[in-house]
């Protein structure tokens, strides 16, 4: 097998750490880049080619974390991750950490950890890598790279909610809800939400989006419900789509460029908490972006016209 025939074979992998680690797709795949450079650039082919490429992305993607937390740290507003549709890598014998570390909710505490605990918790417990060759990939002895892991998992365990609703489950309680959405139905939305439910949208100071958080069952409904209808006047319409491994949609406009993506996260019965992602920055891999400030004019201006 040739050495891109070998690269190609674990890219899968090697985005989703990267993506796991960095919360961005366009600095994963960046990340990616550079393992096949480094990978191509060796004159040597390594004993295991998957050993030596995953931890060639793990330590691109921790230096590359390191300087992003700054920027982070300066966002305007919430900072979510870059909405990925599909995750390219499937392990049937850990689908269920797979999924459980792809949600909004999960990434968002991961940012709580240091990049050396991210990338410790990404390999051990997400993807199952052995503690030789996670210390191998953060140049970190074993011991250390297990009391990096104690340190994730505590700060993962206090904030983690557990989404356990059966995928039919979920499916059909987005349905319903999307159904009650078009309708501006705004008793059909409340009774979905839970009580203390969350609406936080992140626009990064790029788009319109909301000045705080939106919270409490009446709140979310009545926003949604006044919020859609006006959208639909101006023709933007949206598909129905998994974010992230959780229920959500994608909005677009007439023309079908990417306005912004929802997901939704689902607990009990209920939806918890809904995250928009309006940042055109963080949309440019699901397509042509839209124009989300003329848009934003568009609804204002139909709903100062008279009936």
């Amino acid at each position: 097998m040739s050495k891109i025939e070998e690269f190609e074979g674990l890219r899968p992998l090697l985005f989703s750490i990267a993506y796991r680690i960095l919360g961005s797709v366009g600095e994963a795949e960046d990340a990616v880049q550079e393992t096949w450079l480094r990978f191509d650039g060796s004159a040597t082919r390594p004993t295991s080619t998957k050993a030596f490429l995953s931890a060639t992305v793990t330590r691109i993607s921790i230096d590359v974390l390191r300087s992003a937390r700054v920027q982070r740290e300066q966002y305007a507003g919430p900072w979510f991750p870059e909405p990925l549709l599909t995750d390219p890598y499937q392990d049937p014998a850990r689908a269920a950490e797979l999924a459980d570390s792809l949600s909004m909710a999960a990434l968002l505490l991961l940012e709580r950890l240091s990049p050396l605990e991210r990338a410790v918790f990404v390999l051990r417990e997400v993807f199952g890598f052995g503690f030789d060759e996670v210390a191998s990939a953060v140049g970190r002895s074993e011991a250390a790279c297990r009391q990096l892991l104690v340190r994730a998992r505590r700060h993962m365990e206090a904030g983690r909610p557990r989404f356990e609703a059966a995928r039919k489950e979920r499916e059909e309680l987005a349905s319903r809800f999307f159904d009650a959405l078009c309708d501006g139905d705004v008793a059909g939305l409340r009774e979905l939400l839970a009580a203390d439910v969350s609406m936080v949208g992140d626009g990064g100071g790029k788009a319109p989006q909301l000045a705080r958080a939106v919270i409490g069952a009446e709140n979310v409904a009545r926003l949604l419900a006044s919020v859609f209808p006006q959208m639909a006047q101006v023709d933007v319409t949206f598909e129905p789509h998994e974010v992230n491994g959780q229920p959500g949609a994608i909005f677009r406009d007439r023309d079908g460029k990417v306005l912004h993506t929802l997901a939704l996260d689902v607990l009990d019965g209920q939806i918890q908490t809904i995250r928009a992602v309006i940042n055109p920055d963080k949309l440019g891999h699901l397509g042509p972006v839209a124009d989300a400030w003329a848009i934003d004019r568009e609804v204002k201006q139909a709903r100062r016209q008279p009936n």
